[in-house]
């Protein structure tokens, strides 16, 4: 995986948290990941598709979840619930979009987010895409963003953007 396909995704997760939710977030170092399992107990999956495709999660401490609920929600959740996921479905979707918008050339689209909650979930990713686990730290608690993306041939990515073309006629 390039480089410069991760960067928008980190440029947009400091950028959504700091001004959605008002929270600075620290990066800690990256690193490849082996396995299904997130770093932490609730994830929001969104998957990609277009001439690069992959699967984008963030994962996220209890804590931190309820947190940006109440933020993005100003009222206080009692616990996990629809409410947090829809918020952390929506963080997700936020970051995917922007970092999307840094990657046009790509011509991705994005899933619906989907949101797993509980220690040990999985969450499969695609086999020929590397995952890059970026960790982050805030006053909540801890996250990650995890990104696998991997350019389709470019057979597919013609067809794709054929079909593309043929929808919007």
């Amino acid at each position: 995986m390039k480089v410069e396909y991760i960067n928008p995704f980190i440029s947009a997760t400091t950028n959504v948290f700091d001004t959605m939710v008002g929270t600075e977030l620290h990066r800690g170092v990256p690193s490849l990941k082996d396995g299904y399992q997130p770093s932490h107990e609730v994830s929001a999956v969104i998957g990609l598709s277009g001439k690069a495709r992959g699967t984008v999660v963030l994962s996220v401490d209890r804590e931190v979840a309820i947190q940006v609920a109440a933020a993005l929600l100003q009222e206080q959740p009692d616990g996990l619930n629809a409410d947090v996921a829809d918020a952390m479905g929506e963080m997700a979707n936020m970051i995917a979009g922007q970092a999307k918008a840094q990657l046009e050339h790509l011509c991705m689209s994005l899933s619906l987010p989907t949101v797993v909650t509980g220690k040990g979930h999985c969450i499969d990713f695609p086999r020929n895409a590397m995952r890059i686990c970026i960790p982050f730290s805030c006053g909540w608690g801890s996250l990650a963003l995890e990104v696998a993306l991997a350019e389709s041939s470019d057979s597919t990515a013609e067809v794709h953007q054929d079909v593309m073309a043929a929808q919007t006629v």
